[in-house]
C-alpha cells in the first residue's frame, strides 16, 4: 500500500519524465544530496538527439536578469505545506464552490498544481507595480547584496568597481522579475486550453512583464495590450507628463483555442447606422469597396445608376470580382449616393452586427470606470471608510470578464486579490445572467498599518478586508437583484505540513525510536485538515461537498459522493474497511495507525482487491 507524499508535486521530476517519454535514451541515474538514486538527464546526449536545433556559443536572443535561473528552480521545487480549512471565517461553507486562500501565492500556486491543472478559464491579477514601496514578497531565491555583486560582476576579483548599479537598472527590477516569473510559470499550468490571463500593470514594469509573458506563454499566444484611462483628471503637479493610464496585458494559453468575447453594442455605435434609401433590411453603414492588394482581374470599371463610370483609385482595385460586384448591386447592397452617381459603397447592416462589438485596445474611464471610482465603490461597502488603496473599478473588471468569453461554469482565479474586487465582479455577473462561475482568490495576509483606518476598525491584515468585502458585496448584490446564486466562500489558510518530521524521514529512525513516537501527524491537526491535505495530492478540487459519518464508532469522510473516502481513526475494524470498499470509491486513504500491524494492512489491501479492485488506496 503506497504512502502519500504530503508535499507539493516535484515539477522537475515531472519534466524529466516528459523528456524521458520522448528521448528515453537520454535519461540516466545519479544520486541526490542524501546519496539516494534519482533520475537525471544526459544533456550531452540530448544535444546530439536535437542536432541542429541546439544553440552553440553565447549569441542568442533572450531576456534575462540576475536571479532568473534561481526563479525557475524555485518554481519547480516541491514544498511541504498544506491548506487548512477555516470554517469560522467562511460563508456557507457546506454549499459554496468559491475559495478564499490566505498565504504566499507562490506556495499556494504550487499546492494547486494538481487540483486545478488545466481547469481555470480566466486569470486576472493586479500585481505590485514595483513603484518602490509596494513590493513586499520575500522569496527564497532573492539574493543578498554580496551575492548580487558576485553575479553581475560589479566588483572584479581585485576589488575594482566595474560599473555603478542604480535602482533603475539591476536588482530593483531583477527581484520583481524573479517574483513574477516563477508565479506566472505555475499560473500558466492552471489555465484551460481556451484559457486567458489578464495582468494589470503600469509604466514601471510593463516592458519587463511583456518579455516575461512572451517567454512563458509564447509570443504566438499574445492577444493584445489594453490601455486603460484610469485617471479622469490630470495631476498639475506632475514634473513632466501626468500619467493617466495603466496597461492590461492579455495572453491566451493557446490562441488557436481562445475566442474573444464581444462587447454589447452602445447606442452611440448603433447611431452610426442609417437608412437613407429605406432599405427593407434596415439601417446600414457605408464601407469602402477597394483594397490595396492589387489584382488585375479586380481592376475594372463600374457604371453607376446615373451613367457615371467609376474606376478604383490609382494603385487600388475593387475588393471582389466583377461578377460578384454585379450581384451585390442588383441585390441593393451597394449605395451610389443620393443622386446615384457617387463612388460605390458597400452596405454593412446593423442586423448583421448586433451580436456584439469587437473590443478595442483603448478603454476610456467613461466606459469602464477610473481609479477613484474603484475606491468609492469600496468605501460604500464599508460605511464610507477608505480601508484599501487602489481597488479596480467594477466596470473595468466586468469588461475583462466579458472579453474573457467565460462559460456559465468557468473558474476565475486571482492570486493577487487585494480587496477581492474580482470576487465581487464574478458574483455580479452571475447575478445578472444566472451563471455559476466560481472564483478562487489568493492573498498574502499583509499587515495593515497600525495608523490606518483599517487597523483601527479591526482589520489587522488585507485578507480580513477582502473576506469582509465579499460578504458585504454578496449581501448588496442579493438585495439589489434577488438572484439565487453562490454568495459564499471557503476560507483556506496556508500552513506547514500536517505531518511531523518522522513522516518524511522514517528511514532515519530505528524501530525502538519509532515505538516511542505516538503519531506522525501534528497534534493540532484535525481530520478535516488531513482530508484537505489529501485532496491537494490526489488532485481533487477543494470546493466539492463532503459528509462525515459514524460507522461502528469510526469517523468516515466521503468527498463528492465517492471521489475520495477517508478514515483517520486508529485500529479501524475490518467491517468498517469492508463498508468503505463496498461503496467502491475512486480513492481511499487511511492512517498508518489505522491498522494494528502489518498483517492487518495486508488484509486491507486484499479486501479492496476483492470488493473494489479499481479503488486506489493509500496511507498517511
Amino acid at each position: 500500500m503506497d504512502r502519500m507524499r504530503m508535499e507539493s508535486v516535484d515539477m522537475t521530476a515531472q519534466n524529466i519524465d516528459k523528456i524521458g517519454s520522448i528521448f528515453p535514451n537520454c535519461i540516466t541515474e545519479t544520486v541526490d544530496e542524501n546519496g539516494k538514486p534519482k533520475k537525471a538527464i544526459n544533456f550531452e546526449l540530448l544535444k546530439q538527439m536535437l542536432a541542429d536545433e541546439v544553440i552553440d556559443g553565447d549569441e542568442a536572443y533572450e531576456f534575462t536578469w540576475v536571479g532568473k535561473k534561481a526563479a525557475i528552480v524555485e518554481a519547480h521545487k516541491p514544498i511541504r505545506k498544506t491548506l487548512r480549512p477555516c470554517k469560522a471565517e467562511s460563508k456557507e461553507w457546506d454549499k459554496t464552490e468559491n475559495l478564499y486562500i490566505e498565504g504566499d501565492n507562490l506556495e499556494v500556486l504550487k499546492l494547486l498544481q494538481e487540483s486545478y491543472l488545466n481547469k481555470v478559464k480566466m486569470i486576472y491579477i493586479d500585481p505590485p507595480y514595483n513603484t518602490g514601496n509596494d513590493f513586499i514578497y520575500n522569496d527564497d531565491f532573492k539574493m543578498s547584496a554580496d551575492e548580487y555583486i558576485d553575479e553581475v560582476g560589479e566588483i572584479d576579483e581585485d576589488g575594482n568597481r566595474m560599473f555603478k548599479n542604480t535602482d533603475s537598472n539591476g536588482r530593483f527590477h531583477s527581484d520583481w522579475c524573479s517574483m513574477m516569473y516563477s508565479r506566472l510559470m505555475l499560473a500558466r499550468n492552471l489555465l484551460s486550453k481556451d484559457g486567458v490571463i489578464f495582468i494589470s500593470i503600469d509604466d514601471n514594469e510593463v516592458d519587463n512583464l511583456r518579455e516575461i509573458c512572451n517567454e512563458i506563454f509564447g509570443l504566438r499566444n499574445y492577444v493584445g495590450t489594453v490601455i486603460w484611462e484610469r485617471a479622469f483628471a490630470p495631476k498639475n503637479d506632475a514634473k513632466y507628463f501626468s500619467a493617466s493610464h495603466d496597461f492590461v496585458l492579455v495572453y491566451a494559453k493557446s490562441l488557436t483555442n481562445f475566442s474573444i468575447g464581444k462587447l454589447p453594442r452602445s447606442e452611440e455605435a448603433n447611431a452610426r447606422y442609417k437608412n437613407p434609401d429605406n432599405d427593407p433590411r434596415g439601417p446600414w453603414a457605408a464601407d469602402n469597396m477597394t483594397v490595396k492588394t492589387y489584382s488585375v482581374s479586380y481592376d475594372y470599371q463600374i457604371t453607376t445608376p446615373n451613367g457615371t463610370v467609376i474606376s478604383p483609385t490609382n494603385g487600388r482595385c475593387w475588393f471582389t470580382s466583377r461578377e460578384r460586384m454585379q450581384n451585390l448591386i442588383e441585390d441593393g447592397r451597394v449605395y451610389f449616393g443620393a443622386d446615384g452617381g457617387n463612388t460605390p459603397r458597400l452596405k454593412r447592416y446593423l442586423v448583421d452586427v448586433q451580436q456584439g462589438m469587437t473590443p478595442t485596445t483603448i478603454w476610456k474611464y467613461d466606459d469602464v470606470g477610473h481609479n477613484q471610482e474603484g475606491r468609492q465603490e469600496l468605501k460604500k461597502l464599508f460605511d464610507d471608510k477608505g480601508y484599501f488603496d487602489g481597488p479596480k473599478p467594477q466596470r473595468l473588471l466586468q469588461r475583462i470578464l466579458t472579453v474573457a468569453n467565460l462559460k456559465d461554469d468557468s473558474i476565475i482565479f486571482d492570486f493577487f486579490s487585494g480587496s477581492a474586487s474580482t470576487a465581487q465582479a464574478v458574483m455580479q455577473l452571475n447575478a445578472e445572467d444566472g451563471g455559476n462561475r466560481k472564483f478562487i482568490m489568493v492573498q498574502l495576509p499583509e499587515k495593515t498599518d497600525e495608523k490606518s483606518e483599517a487597523y483601527k476598525a479591526g482589520y489587522k491584515n488585507i485578507c480580513e478586508i477582502g473576506k469582509e468585502r465579499i460578504r458585504r458585496a454578496g449581501d448588496k448584490i442579493k438585495a439589489e437583484t434577488g438572484a439565487d446564486i453562490d454568495y459564499g466562500f471557503r476560507v483556506l489558510k496556508l500552513d506547514d505540513s500536517n505531518m511531523t518530521d518522522v513522516y518524511y524521514s522514517a528511514d532515519e529512525y530505528d524501530q525502538n525510536m519509532l515505538s516511542k513516537l505516538e503519531s506522525n501527524v501534528k497534534e493540532d491537526r484535525s481530520d478535516i485538515d488531513l482530508l484537505f491535505g489529501c485532496l491537494l495530492e490526489w488532485g481533487l478540487p477543494l470546493s466539492m461537498p463532503y459528509k462525515s459519518e459514524q460507522i461502528e464508532g469510526c469517523t468516515v469522510h466521503t468527498y463528492n459522493d465517492g471521489d475520495l473516502i477517508a478514515c483517520f481513526d486508529k485500529n479501524v475494524p475490518d467491517n468498517v474497511i469492508k463498508t468503505v470498499a463496498k461503496r467502491k470509491p475512486l480513492r481511499a486513504v487511511f492512517r498508518d495507525n489505522s491498522f494494528a500491524n502489518s498483517p492487518a494492512k495486508i488484509n486491507v489491501t486484499e479486501i479492496f482487491k476483492l470488493l473494489a479492485p479499481d479503488t486506489r488506496v493509500k496511507v498517511i
